[in-house]
């Protein structure tokens, strides 16, 4: 599967990494500009609104275990875990952005390789932080 990102979220995310120390651009940043270039990338409105991107709140469930979650994706400077707020910069982040609702992904995260499906989506309005 092919991850569909829209256009201000491809500026977004590319500034972002061009503004890290090189010591800040871990693997999973490195994955995450490979993820974005292999991605369809669509402008603003033509992304459907049942795809995770920057500030999408989702629910997904480990089909390994069962485990369920229920997080937003969010900018690495706003990132709080026990807020619910999931880094984009994260392996989890790196493997959800641009896939929809109803769809399984398969991914290499710390603990090993994971199924995740994705049970909903949905996105407010965007939040812009410098």
């Amino acid at each position: 599967m092919i991850p569909v990102i829209k256009a201000t979220d491809v500026e977004t995310i590319l500034k972002m990494v061009r503004n890290l120390t090189p010591e800040e651009k871990t693997k999973e940043v490195k994955q995450l500009v490979y993820e974005i270039q292999k991605a369809k990338k669509v402008p603003d409105d033509k992304l459907p609104q049942n795809v995770i991107q920057l500030n999408s709140y989702f629910e997904a469930r480990f089909e390994q275990g069962g485990q369920q979650i229920a997080m937003s994706l969010v900018h690495p400077k706003i990132a709080d875990l026990s807020n619910q707020k999931l880094s984009l910069f994260s392996p989890l982040g790196v493997a959800l952005i641009g896939f929809k609702e109803g769809d399984r992904i398969e991914w290499s995260l710390p603990g090993g390789k994971r199924t995740i499906h994705i049970l909903k989506v949905s996105n407010p309005e965007c939040i812009k932080v410098n």
